[in-house]
């Protein structure tokens, strides 16, 4: 049973973490060392430098203007006054509709508190049925429907005013959806053009003894959508090409290290040694150590290139397929291509740079799998996390926290 006493400690708890959470964040935004983390979006545009370049070395990692903390929340009016066109060219759609949520929830539950305050608080708290029950209840309960009697006329104000908060939120929600959805249109309109917003991914292309899958993807588009159809790249299983590409950035990364060490320091060549993480083996030069591996690396490349454009068995039974217009790519993408629902498979090609490719070349009954997997585990998952939860809840309150943790009854009680 809830008391105000009890209310006013949870308020006061949440009160407190958010405002511990808030400073936190705004102290933490202010630091040079985190400047790339809170403005990404201006690193890449090119409109802000990192401040942590020249200086002493301490306002590399904290920012000793003391002014600025002054005025460290100076970015919520600004950012809740922007339109909404400069808030999305500024930080982007999904900030403007983040902002929109909590512009929502004011307009729904404002108007819904005046009026349960107007009209339901005063027509319960004017009961005494409770009282007259001479059951346990404390003053929380006097304004809930509990205090009225039953076959009581005054339901009748409850229930009205559950049509009337049911139509108001759906109302709201209503007309934020269409402005959500005009937002979304106009954005992706005024967008640039990219590959992806003409491309499908088309997957399980069935096996033919006569084509190979290139062919095969081919054939199928220009006869399936003729007006449409524009290129295809079928998918290579490159997963060990990937693997020496990656090897040789980070040899290029440890080259490039090691010459400018050297360009400080030219009286002294930096060495390294050849075996297991640099910790045993013969030193050697460290410039052309990494010199050979990264040659080694690209006559590897090229071999496996070869390999992979010249072995049918590392053909993915997958391809990317370009169309003329975003039309027939959402067309596609979105309808069943053959009678047979388990072939053919086509969806929304990601951007490029949010491919895994190494993924690719899973078979589709692995991946059926393993969603089945997961699916099972999240059950799960959520089903035993009641549990503690419904523990916590049960100390929710003093009287709770009194008889699970009795060495703790002073202090509450002081």
């Amino acid at each position: 049973m809830a008391t105000i006493e009890d209310i006013g400690v949870s308020a006061a708890i949440n009160i407190l973490s958010a405002v511990i959470f808030l400073l936190a964040f705004a102290f933490l935004r202010l630091q040079p060392i985190n400047d790339r983390v809170y403005f990404p979006k201006w690193y890449l545009k090119g409109s802000r430098q990192s401040p942590s370049h020249g200086g002493a070395f301490v306002r590399k990692f904290v920012n000793l203007d003391m002014r600025s903390y002054l005025k460290f929340l100076s970015w919520m009016p600004a950012a809740l006054q922007m339109p909404e066109d400069e808030l999305i060219s500024h930080a982007g759609l999904d900030s403007a509709v983040y902002l929109r949520i909590y512009l929502t929830g004011l307009k729904i539950f404002v108007p819904i508190t005046i009026l349960a305050f107007l009209v339901l608080v005063p027509v319960n708290w004017t009961n005494d049925t409770l009282e007259g029950l001479k059951v346990e209840h404390s003053d929380i309960d006097k304004l809930s429907i509990s205090n009225i009697p039953f076959g009581s006329k005054r339901f009748i104000a409850h229930l009205t005013m559950a049509y009337v908060f049911t139509f108001w939120t759906c109302y709201v929600l209503l007309r934020e959806y269409e402005i959500v959805a005009t937002m979304r249109l106009r954005f992706l309109a005024s967008e640039k053009r990219r590959p992806d917003q003409f491309t499908v991914l088309v997957r399980n292309i069935p096996p033919d003894p006569d084509e190979s899958i290139g062919e095969l993807a081919e054939h199928f588009f220009l006869v399936n959508h003729p007006d449409h159809y524009l290129t295809h790249q079928v998918v290579y299983n490159a997963n060990k090409l990937a693997k020496l590409v990656k090897e040789k950035k980070k040899m290029q990364n440890w080259l490039d290290y090691y010459q400018l060490k050297y360009e400080r320091n030219t009286s002294k060549r930096p060495t390294v040694k050849t075996g297991f993480l640099g910790c045993f083996g013969s030193k050697v030069d460290a410039v052309e150590h990494c010199a050979s591996e990264i040659e080694r690396i690209e006559k590897e490349e090229a071999e496996e290139r070869e390999k992979i454009v010249k072995d049918p068995k590392l053909v993915v039974p997958a391809a990317f397929v370009s169309f003329r217009t975003r039309w027939g790519a959402a067309v596609c993408a979105q309808t069943q291509q053959t009678s047979n629902p388990t072939v053919w498979l086509t969806e929304w090609a990601p951007e490029p740079r949010d491919v895994y490719w190494d993924n690719l070349s899973i078979p589709i009954v692995h991946l059926t799998v393993r969603r089945l997997i997961i699916a099972v585990a999240f059950f799960f998952l959520n089903f035993f996390y009641v549990i503690p939860i419904a523990f916590v809840q049960s100390l929710a309150n003093i009287e709770g926290i009194e008889k699970a943790v009795p060495f703790l009854k002073p202090i509450i009680e002081m």
